[in-house]
């Protein structure tokens, strides 16, 4: 068993985006500029934005965090996301999910210009992806095929199940690996609650993606010898023994499930360093993009 050391990869991006920025120092431009915009005061969300804050600060680019209330309502957070569209300054701007349950998230994705949706959810971005057109594809698959790209893990003609079929995870996942590109060429199978050979369809996989937020659900007899597991589930679970009150698991049962497989992401340090590395890549794609458009 080798890890999938989601933390080892994305330094090694981050430091490559770090010279990229250098260069675009060196020659008087304009370094990335992401903002995000965070609503309300879930721990959670202040974690990742905080993290995405300090990312930024690391490889040189430049951040704008936006605190808002968690009573703002719909037409007010639309109205800053007209203004974050227009401004020159931003280069790519994130809205953090989730939101409070009175303002409708898909409007609030959908009111991203597609240019700035450093995110990937903005249909536009989504159907170009689809098209296998240049687009901002959805921060944790790019990091996925980044992770199974860098580790020369082959996906050529390879069975893919992919557990969960989430807009952020699992459907594009399953799009991306089914593609000609990077970490594709693959025969995937997208399951979900309804899957009823889910058992059966996971022993015959030689790769699984598992994106449920079900802690432990992937057991150790449903895997074959030699898997490869990513898993993308993140879930904070009560432990009165851990000084923090809880304790974090994946979707995967990894202390038997590691006995199998010949790679596996751990939880954490496996996919969620990655989301983070792979949204400033999309950022500076950005700033690339608006620099060819302003000349």
């Amino acid at each position: 068993m080798q890890l999938l050391d989601g933390k080892k990869v994305s330094e090694e991006i981050k430091n490559e985006i770090a010279i990229e920025v250098q260069a675009l120092l060196d020659q008087g431009q304009k370094v990335p500029h992401l903002a995000a915009v965070l609503v309300g005061s879930n721990g959670a969300s202040l974690t990742y934005v905080g993290s995405k804050v300090k990312t930024c600060q690391k490889i040189g680019f430049k951040s704008t965090l936006i605190e808002l209330p968690e009573t703002i309502t719909e037409s007010e957070l639309l109205q800053k996301i007209d203004e974050l569209n227009t401004d020159d300054e931003i280069d790519g701007f994130i809205v953090q999910l989730p939101l409070p349950k009175h303002i409708n998230e898909q409007t609030v994705l959908m009111a991203i210009d597609p240019d700035k949706d450093v995110d990937g959810f903005h249909p536009t971005n989504f159907g170009r992806m689809a098209l296998e057109l240049e687009a901002f594809i959805p921060a944790t698959p790019f990091g996925i095929l980044q992770l199974l790209h860098r580790n020369a893990i082959e996906t050529k003609g390879k069975h893919v199940v992919v557990i969960g079929r989430s807009n952020i995870v699992g459907r594009p996942m399953s799009i991306l690996m089914s593609q000609k590109g990077m970490a594709g060429n693959a025969t995937v199978t997208l399951a979900n609650s309804y899957t009823k050979n889910l058992n059966e369809l996971c022993q015959e996989a030689d790769i699984i993606v598992t994106a449920l937020g079900v802690p432990e659900f992937l057991k150790a007899d449903m895997v074959k010898d030699g898997v490869v597991i990513v898993d993308v589930g993140i879930t904070r679970v009560p432990d009165a023994t851990n000084p923090k009150g809880y304790v974090i698991k994946g979707d995967v049962d990894f202390d038997n499930v590691k006995n199998k497989a010949s790679w596996i992401t751990p939880v954490p340090g496996g996919v969620g360093p990655m989301t983070i590395a792979m949204l400033m890549k999309n950022t500076l794609f950005a700033r690339q993009r608006r620099s060819k458009k302003q000349k």
